[in-house]
């Protein structure tokens, strides 16, 4: 059986950190406010030219290496991003410029923090339907750019960066084995982000803030633990597995309590969770393939492991992937 199986992977982060400490200086907060609240210690902000299509394709060229190929083998590029540079072309479409990816097609998805996993399962079914294609699966933010920094609660849970992998055809088992993805409209006001003021004074929104994060943090937070738990266990029914089988589990990185949440109700112990929510704090669409990059570099994945993948975000939206290493 053909499974969309990752060839190579990358991250790219900016150079800047930007510490609780500095933003004590900002906004009324404190290190021990946010370190006990969301176990974020510093996160990373994009400076001068590190605009999200230029991490992103960073992050590609990265995976590319790994994988042996150039950019020219890539057939499609799909960019999953709330926070483009720009509204109009898609990321995609600058990555591929960027790259040089001149025999691929490209666009992105806003699936907000679940755009990674909806682009790797998307990526999957390509492949499953055309075994010669290669696909670029990148998840990539800015989101300092989309970040009220007056606001306490919000401005502290942030940081920029991007992941990618390639993902070709696989044979013998390796590859995704199953993946569910859901989202519910009726609960968008939990968690979103205004677009830019109406030029049409007829559809303009009189309350709308400005492009920022507004988010309903405790009501965000119950939403994360339940879903998640429950699409995990779809993910491993439908592959007929269980949680001990897993050899490492790589949540979204948006808070630390979540991720403790999820582990107690999975029955998982700390050295099968991934987290580097401390480091990097939440960077949505990238927050994954960071995570997903830094393990594989670091050696903890080996052949014939169960990598279980899991995100939540605004839509709401939420999913998993089930991968055999």
């Amino acid at each position: 059986m053909v499974r969309g199986m990752i060839l190579g992977t990358g991250r790219c982060l900016p150079q800047r950190v930007l510490t609780n400490a500095e933003l004590e200086q900002r906004v009324d907060t404190s290190d021990e406010w946010i370190t006990t609240r969301t176990g974020i210690r510093r996160r990373r902000i994009a400076g001068p030219g590190e605009t999200t299509s230029h991490l992103a394709a960073e992050a590609a060229r990265r995976a590319l290496e790994m994988a042996g190929m150039s950019a020219e083998e890539i057939g499609l590029i799909v960019v999953g991003t709330i926070s483009c540079e720009i509204a109009m072309p898609s990321c995609a479409c600058l990555v591929q410029r960027e790259l040089g990816a001149r025999r691929a097609f490209a666009f992105d998805i806003n699936a907000a923090c679940c755009g990674f996993t909806y682009s790797l399962d998307l990526a999957d079914r390509y492949v499953r339907a055309d075994p010669d294609l290669k696909v670029l699966v990148i998840g990539a933010e800015t989101l300092s750019s989309r970040t009220n920094w007056e606001d306490r609660n919000t401005c502290v849970l942030f940081g920029d960066g991007a992941g990618a992998c390639v993902v070709g055809a696989g044979e013998g088992g390796a590859g995704v084995v199953a993946s569910r993805l859901h989202a519910d409209g009726e609960l968008w006001q939990l968690l979103y982000m205004e677009a830019a003021p109406s030029m049409n004074p007829e559809l303009a929104r009189p309350d709308n803030p400005g492009p920022f994060i507004q988010m309903a943090g405790r009501d965000v937070f119950r939403h994360a633990v339940r879903s998640m738990a429950e699409v995990v266990g779809e993910v491993l029914d439908a592959a007929g597995v269980a949680a001990d089988d897993l050899a490492l589990v790589i949540p979204h990185q948006a808070n630390i309590r979540i991720i403790h949440a999820l582990a107690d109700r999975l029955g998982l112990p700390a050295d099968k969770v991934c987290v580097n929510v401390h480091e990097y704090g939440n960077t949505s669409a990238a927050s994954v393939p960071i995570a997903l990059d830094e393990a594989n570099r670091a050696g903890r994945l080996a052949p014939g492991d169960l990598v279980l993948l899991c995100t939540f975000g605004a839509g709401l939206t939420w999913g998993a992937v089930l991968y055999r290493w």
